[in-house]
């Protein structure tokens, strides 16, 4: 059941990531497992005396990260208390804040990485009773924390009595790299794409707001909006129906969940994008659009004006004529200054790197496998 691959000496210091979310590589929390891993693979330093072992048994997940990693085969029983990973690591990390598997020892030092805690306003009843219970069980054992912004950090003291323990924030990397700049776009021909549009992409909830961008769009006229992002929700079905009764079929699509040519075209192609959620514990797509020095458009709430920095443009309310005046402005002032603006744009994106999210965390796993703080 916790079969490990890989030949690392047993006098080595043992780290455990608790990584299960590899399996499916195209949720959120794969997709920062998977960068998180493959740049400390890169970190052949550490790797000499530490061995990384990553909780997956994902095997196209496995390919793609390297061979200088361990490998636990990851079981779904190990989410309950009898079936827990039994073998003794010199530090556990936990990757998520949700994750139900735990070691099967309290004994191990503990590090748990919070992305948000957004269940305190979206959870009610026993569900919300169900994740405070989790979450302050790990608050509890852990020997230290990181957040991925100061936004969740903030979050997490406003909700929870946090225990004194070392506090560090480490930002998520960007995983546009120059390699996913260029892409062929032989062949494409979509309807939606023809016109100038503006883009936006997550999972098509409540949180994301995206239809306060269909209500902007009929106040900008000769531009179109994509859309991506999992469908299967009520609000998803919401805005479906707004879309038809607003007889915006023609200039609002909603493309579902793509693949990565797919985003990469459309962040490349956009006139704009735009973001207006209300619950970001990060907001990864906002410095993959400024990879291609697009101008975004976000709220100005939770993480957003942290990772958004200050050449983006915020909205500060969802009235639908306000955005498309904020909006006209912002893509004047960004037209008049084109150079400056896609500058500035694309060296804040480089400065969130999984290479400086590796070596930090590298530094964490440090300073507590060594019982001190940095």
């Amino acid at each position: 059941m916790t079969k490990l691959t890989g030949s690392k000496s047993c006098r080595m210091k043992k780290v455990f990531l608790e990584t299960h979310n590899l399996k499916n590589l195209n949720t959120g929390f794969g997709q920062f497992n998977l960068h998180l891993a493959k740049a400390l693979n890169d970190e052949s330093e550490f790797l000499n005396d530490h061995e990384v072992i990553l909780n997956c048994s994902n095997t196209d997940a496995k390919r793609e990260i390297g061979s200088k990693l361990s490998y636990n085969n990851y079981s779904p029983l190990s989410r309950y208390p009898f079936f827990r990973i039994k073998r003794k690591f010199d530090l556990w990390h936990s990757v998520n804040q949700n994750t139900k598997i735990e070691p099967f020892s309290n004994q191990i030092p503990y590090l748990l990485t919070v992305h948000d805690i957004n269940f305190m306003e979206e959870k009610k009843g026993k569900s919300l009773d169900s994740k405070i219970k989790l979450f302050k069980e790990k608050l509890n054992r852990s020997s230290a924390l990181v957040y991925i912004s100061e936004y969740t950090k903030q979050q997490t003291h406003r909700h929870f009595d946090v225990p004194n323990i070392p506090e560090y924030i480490i930002y998520n990397g960007n995983p546009i790299t120059n390699n996913n700049l260029v892409i062929t776009e032989t062949g494409y021909n979509q309807k939606e794409s023809m016109r100038p549009f503006i883009f936006t992409i997550g999972q098509v909830d409540q949180k994301k707001n995206m239809h306060t961008l269909v209500d902007m769009i009929k106040y900008l006229k000769g531009i179109n909006l994509i859309i991506a992002g999992g469908l299967k929700s009520e609000y998803a079905d919401k805005l479906k129906l707004k879309i038809k009764e607003e007889k915006l079929e023609e200039r609002v699509f909603l493309v579902g969940r793509i693949n990565e040519e797919d985003k990469i075209f459309y962040y490349k192609n956009c006139m704009a994008f735009a973001f207006p959620s209300l619950r970001e514990g990060f907001g990864l797509p906002v410095i993959e659009a400024m990879a291609f020095g697009k101008p975004v458009f976000l709220s100005n709430l939770s993480s957003l004006p942290e990772i958004g920095g200050n050449h983006s443009f915020y909205w500060e309310n969802f009235d639908p004529r306000y955005m498309a005046n904020v909006f006209e402005d912002g893509m004047s002032r960004y037209d008049d200054n084109q150079k400056q603006y896609i500058s500035a744009y694309i060296e804040h994106a480089k400065s969130f790197s999984w290479e400086k999210a590796a070596k930090e965390y590298i530094k964490v796993y440090s300073s507590i496998l060594e019982g001190s703080s940095i």
